[in-house]
């Protein structure tokens, strides 16, 4: 008897969760997706458990299903490049699927992601830029890469560095409304706070007062919120004062459309980080852009 006889009825249930749907998935293996759910419940039927949940509108993971297409993924990767070494091909191919916020994925990934896409042409990498953070294992992320702090969730974290903040407005904003002389005189000012997604309050400040750390809540007339990256172009506007990573308005600050205000006490720094799921064999395509980000 053949052990491995349901590996395209594997192949059709990796191919539906990394494109989504059933239709997606039919497109890409140019079937269709009555012949994708048939296959499913096969290995459902062999594995004696439910991988899937249907709906009308879409399909979602159980846990079990979760932890098995982690698994196969590994499983398909290694075939893949055990394939290729005998082959005597050394380009790397697949699929990473990498989640960033705005801050970053417009500011620090692009250059990183050109260097990783002239080393790795035969890798599609699928970003998202988002101000969420993403359930890496429900969503079926490879990698994100959060700012702050990190909870213990039990991912994989690896610091790539800490980002400078910066107090900022428009010499316009200044001009008309004068500059805060210290940390208190915020309070007098128009401010722009970022309403966070994850809780429905703005974001606190990171400031340092009398050298010891200050988180400030921000009060303003206009609140951004799910694009953090509003706050900058509404301060560049002369709307008010925002603050964010250095990184973002260096340019803006070199040409003069924005001035840095409080130096000695809006500079603190929040570090960044790439995160990922604790298997202990990466995907190959995983790992080469692992190593690109942490250079």
């Amino acid at each position: 008897m053949r052990r491995f006889d349901h590996l395209a009825d594997v192949e059709a249930f990796i191919t539906v969760m990394d494109k989504g749907s059933l239709t997606a998935g039919a497109v890409a293996l140019a079937t269709t997706p009555s012949v994708l759910s048939r296959a499913i419940t096969r290995l459902e039927t062999k594995l004696g458990t439910q991988l899937v949940r249907r709906t009308t509108r879409r399909i979602s993971l159980t846990e079990a299903g979760r932890a098995y297409l982690d698994q196969v993924r590994v499983a398909f990767d290694a075939i893949d490049q055990a394939e290729r070494a005998i082959q005597g091909e050394g380009a790397l191919a697949g699929r990473v699927r990498l989640s960033a916020s705005t801050t970053f994925g417009h500011f620090q990934l692009p250059e990183k992601l050109a260097r990783f896409a002239l080393r790795h042409p035969g890798v599609t990498v699928e970003l998202s830029i988002a101000n969420r953070n993403v359930d890496l294992v429900a969503e079926g992320y490879d990698l994100a890469i959060r700012l702050g702090q990190l909870p213990d969730s039990g991912l994989v974290g690896r610091k790539l560095g800490d980002a400078p903040l910066r107090l900022v407005a428009s010499p316009g904003y200044i001009a008309r409304c004068g500059a805060p002389k210290s940390v208190e005189d915020l309070a007098a000012h128009t401010c722009l706070p970022f309403v966070m997604p994850s809780t429905g309050r703005p974001a606190p400040w990171l400031l340092r007062v009398d050298g010891s750390d200050v988180d400030w809540v921000p009060h303003g007339p206009v609140q951004v919120e799910d694009d953090v990256l509003g706050t900058v172009s509404l301060a560049e506007a002369g709307l008010g004062i925002c603050q964010t990573y250095d990184f973002v308005v260096r340019d803006r600050l070199l040409r003069g459309s924005l001035v840095e205000l409080l130096p000695e006490s809006g500079g603190r720094s929040r570090p960044f980080s790439l995160i990922y799921p604790p298997h202990r064999n990466l995907a190959a395509a995983t790992r080469a852009l692992i190593d690109c980000l942490m250079e």
